[in-house]
């Protein structure tokens, strides 16, 4: 395993969309094997590949409760709403509020290929959608709060 660097918000690479993983083989165990312990490292909750510079959809998560990977994942389900500071290891030092889900329903292939349901909140639905929107080129930053919104819902406690 190793760790490995983070690309930033001045890299185009985070703009671009992933590809569908196609080969669970050992170059994949490899990738999810750095992304988790980089994503350690930098004592994050979540890192997509592309935020490693690999344009491939796959995703490593661990909000406290053990790592989970998703490879080729998709929002199934949302319910409710949250309102809440969000960060990003690719933005280091920023923070803003966004509205998230309060839970989602995902479907996605573990490392072997096989499809899998997880189901998150609050922290945990945060971390599925943000990483998830990293697959599509997306970062928080593109989806902050108004001024409004934040007034209407407050900020959610995780």
């Amino acid at each position: 395993m190793a760790i490995r660097k983070i690309r930033t918000e001045e890299d185009a690479i985070l703009r671009k969309k992933s590809r569908t993983v196609e080969k669970f083989d050992e170059r994949l165990f490899e990738l999810l094997d750095d992304m988790a312990e980089t994503m350690k490292s930098a004592d994050g909750v979540g890192l997509a590949a592309v935020q490693v510079g690999v344009l491939r959809r796959a995703v490593v998560i661990d909000v406290g409760d053990g790592l989970i990977e998703l490879i080729n994942p998709e929002i199934l389900e949302e319910e409710g709403v949250q309102c809440s500071l969000e960060g990003c290891l690719s933005l280091p030092g920023k923070q803003g509020y966004t509205l998230r889900p309060k839970t989602v329903k995902v479907k996605a292939q573990n490392r072997n290929g096989n499809w899998c349901v997880y189901k998150g909140s609050d922290l945990k639905a945060k971390a599925f959608c943000h990483e998830i929107d990293h697959l599509d080129g997306i970062i928080y930053t593109d989806k902050l709060a108004n001024q409004e919104e934040i007034d209407k819902y407050g900020e959610t406690e995780e």
